[in-house]
């Protein structure tokens, strides 16, 4: 979500800033804060029906708090902005932004979450107040995440920050994310900062917007060649990944050489 903040609309993404986030540790737990115990919403009982886990009418003011004036059945952008100044995150810059999203399944469309998404993943999740959502958001941490759940993570990503019905992202917005998404230990920080150098660096035009395919693939390349030396095996002629990799691994042999 980096960027100016404005009034956003459906096809807006948050994102945009090339600044390293903040707010968020990017070290790993054993032990996952857990929000199993809090049922019910603050000063009703506890939900029937399809929400049995939360105050549905709780959960629903606060979403008509941050609804799109136009459509009382989606929060865009500006909507989820309103919701973090609620939470004390920085929209533009802090991870959890994401991961909350993620968590509560906002899939359907890119850059907004629906009512009905909202709803279910309130209920999935036990929270049906501001305070409970700030009380929640330790277990926010990135570090929390086994291998298969961050990558697909990291797929939303992208795809929550996709334009409309547009199916690649533009460099600078990939670079933003990267160093939001990536800013812990699930890859070397030499490879995420040259990788990083790379896109900001190279003139070639069709690396002016990425794909799914190359997003997905720096992660899979990252953890298979984590450092330099193991950069020693990788083979171009053999090499199944995305014509993007193989430059980038030229480009770090070219900065060897130096």
């Amino acid at each position: 979500m980096p960027g100016k903040k404005r009034k956003a609309d459906s096809s807006s993404s948050m994102w945009g800033s090339s600044q390293s986030p903040s707010g968020s540790s990017s070290r790993r737990s054993n032990k996952q804060p857990s929000s199993s115990s809090r049922r019910g919403g603050a000063g009703g009982a506890q939900g029937s029906g399809a929400y049995p886990y939360i105050n549905e009418d709780s959960a629903s003011k606060i979403f008509e708090e941050i609804c799109d004036e136009d459509d009382p059945h989606v929060a865009g952008m500006e909507g989820i902005c309103k919701l973090c100044e609620q939470l004390n995150l920085d929209p533009l810059e802090d991870v959890r932004v994401l991961v909350l999203l993620y968590k509560l399944g906002a899939n359907k469309k890119p850059a907004e979450i629906s009512k009905e998404e909202w709803m279910t993943g309130c209920n999935k999740l036990q929270l049906d107040s501001i305070d409970k959502f700030t009380s929640f958001l330790p277990a926010l941490d990135t570090g929390f995440m086994e291998r298969e759940e961050f990558k697909d993570f990291y797929k939303f990503c992208f795809q929550f920050n996709r334009q409309g019905t547009h199916k690649t992202l533009e460099k600078d917005l990939v670079v933003a994310l990267l160093k939001m998404c990536l800013n812990n230990d699930r890859i070397t920080s030499h490879r995420l900062d040259t990788f990083c150098e790379f896109l900001e660096t190279t003139k070639d035009e069709s690396y002016s917007k990425i794909t799914l395919d190359q997003w997905r693939s720096f992660l899979d390349f990252s953890q298979e060649f984590p450092d330099e030396g193991s950069l020693m095996g990788y083979d171009e002629s053999e090499s199944a990944w995305p014509v993007l990799i193989d430059e980038y691994v030229e480009f770090m042999e070219k900065k060897a050489k130096k």
